[in-house]
């Protein structure tokens, strides 16, 4: 195994939303090479419960962004004034710009999770919601190890859930999970991020022992 390849592909796996490329088509094929690599994930107990909904079409994307956009940037709005650190500044631009062209993305996908989690016998929430996310960053790298960029967003909260039910007529039986705009990225140079240095948020063995 190359590991400054994987290192690299880990490290560099972005949130993408200004250099995603509006123009250029994403086949069908390649996105399911990508979630056929997504389902190699591991799940809690074996529950395998994740389903994909691929959403190509443009007036099923436009009817997503005609509710994602308004709401977003209404949140967008209401913290920004409040922020003052300037890479979060940055991130909030950013998804402020995913809004706005949101209906022009190729691609959409939103994870799901067969069953609801107020369902009787439903798993934990920690392992309902926690045994998608292992595959969903598995189709993030596979979508970076292709070209493609993506960014996690989270739009089905509360009532909102329920309208995008009706637009992807999703059976009440299914829990959307999140929503992913994927393109192919606008060239490949991405790094690292900033973080701060691991000995700093790492301890061990008992929190209250020194670092």
């Amino acid at each position: 195994m190359d590991i400054t390849a994987t290192d690299r592909l880990l490290s560099t796996t972005r949130a993408v939303r200004r250099r995603l490329d509006l123009e250029r088509p994403v086949g069908r094929e390649v996105i399911l090479e990508c979630l056929r690599l997504a389902v190699q994930a591991p799940t809690g107990g074996n529950s395998q419960a994740w389903r994909w909904l691929v959403v190509d079409d443009p007036e099923v994307r436009a009817a997503v962004a005609d509710l994602y956009t308004p709401r977003t940037l209404a949140i967008i709005d209401r913290r920004y004034p409040h922020i003052r650190d300037p890479q979060t500044r940055r991130v909030y631009d950013s998804a402020r710009y995913l809004a706005t062209v949101l209906a022009r993305v190729p691609v959409l996908i939103v994870p799901c999770v067969e069953g609801r989690p107020d369902d009787p016998g439903a798993a934990p929430p920690a392992a309902f919601y926690g045994s998608i996310f292992p595959a969903i960053w598995n189709l993030q790298l596979a979508l970076r190890s292709r070209r493609m960029g993506s960014v996690l967003t989270t739009p089905f909260t509360g009532g909102d859930e329920r309208r995008y039910a009706e637009v992807l007529k999703l059976p009440g039986t299914m829990t959307p999970i999140a929503l992913l705009p994927v393109a192919y990225t606008i060239g490949d140079e991405f790094k690292p991020a900033a973080r701060p240095p691991i000995e700093t948020i790492t301890r061990w063995n008992h929190w209250t022992e020194g670092r």
